[in-house]
């Protein structure tokens, strides 16, 4: 039987425009034709897979041809991030230091934050891995990295500006841009509605130790600063560093009005400062008002970092009692 050729207007433009004339289906080079629709059909129905670019601290665009599906993060703060945005699955190995995290124990290790390994580091084929601005120790070590070929983003967090950028960036990284905004803008919420609980009240003056002995404090440039002042406090270490040496005679001058110190990794067994000689007569310490809260909690930026600006804000005016630990 001779080939049918049937005279069509043209398709329409949600289907295929093929021209005025349309080949039977029984034909060979009709089944080349519904061959084609068929796979055109099966294409258009694939969700799109978008590029994107990330650029860190440094000034560094990382590109990608996809949402990265194995990410190592080199700083706690990043994986608690990761978490928040429900990319645990992403997550492929840890530093030493955040087996403490819940549900990163059984990850294998890759080194430390200061000094990851780089053959551990490339055995888990990141598609990224995330360090944290800050020592030169920390760029040296992200060069090694880079020079294996190994994509790094460095991202600052000392603020919660810093931290709702990161965490877009992670979202977006991740594909999970909904999710990020989503904290994001509960964070910016209760950080409003804790400033607005305390307008207008006096600022308490407080000093926060880092370590003790060989006392370091928290300075301006540190998002301890910023929970400080959320809370409706005032860092009365008025210092432009992250980290500041304090001598016990300037503590002394300061005599702060509440005195925070925090226990972990930096400060793992704090002596009380009323069994310190030269603490004893502080205001703070005469007056009962010391806090001893946990490390990670308030000098690691992250999701918790809201948690702490509000529980030393109750602490602060009088609302709460006891510790600010876990």
């Amino acid at each position: 039987m001779e080939t049918a050729l049937v005279e069509r207007p043209p398709v329409t433009a949600s289907f295929l425009h093929l021209g005025w004339r349309f080949v039977a289906p029984g034909s060979r080079p009709g089944l080349w034709l519904w061959l084609c629709l068929g796979l055109c059909l099966v294409l258009g129905s694939v969700p799109s897979v978008r590029a994107l670019e990330l650029t860190d601290s440094r000034g560094v665009t990382l590109r990608l041809e996809r949402p990265a599906q194995r990410i190592i993060a080199l700083y706690g703060a990043f994986n608690e991030i990761l978490l928040a945005l429900d990319a645990r699955e992403a997550i492929v190995a840890r530093t030493a230091a955040d087996a403490v995290i819940p549900g990163l124990r059984d990850l294998p290790a890759v080194g430390t934050h200061m000094r990851p390994n780089a053959e551990l580091v490339a055995a888990r084929r990141p598609d990224v891995v995330l360090q944290l601005a800050g020592r030169q120790e920390v760029l040296t070590q992200t060069e090694a990295l880079e020079a294996v070929g190994i994509p790094v983003l460095v991202y600052e967090l000392r603020s919660f500006e810093q931290l709702f950028a990161v965490t877009r960036a992670l979202g977006r990284l991740t594909g999970r841009e909904a999710r990020a905004g989503a904290l994001v803008a509960g964070w910016q919420q209760r950080l409003e509605a804790l400033e607005r609980r305390y307008a207008g009240q006096p600022p308490v003056r407080v000093f926060y130790e880092v370590r003790y002995p060989n006392l370091l404090a928290a300075g301006r440039d540190s998002i301890v600063d910023e929970i400080i002042r959320r809370a409706g406090g005032r860092n009365v270490l008025d210092a432009p560093q992250k980290l500041v040496r304090c001598s016990e005679e300037v503590l002394v001058a300061l005599d702060p009005d509440a005195y925070i110190l925090q226990q972990g990794p930096m400060n793992p067994a704090p002596q009380a400062p009323d069994r310190r000689p030269h603490y004893r007569g502080l205001s703070a310490v005469r007056q009962g008002r010391v806090l001893v809260v946990d490390e990670h909690r308030f000098a690691r930026p992250g999701p918790r970092s809201v948690e702490a600006a509000e529980l030393l804000a109750r602490w602060l005016h009088g609302e709460a009692q006891g510790s600010g630990g876990e």
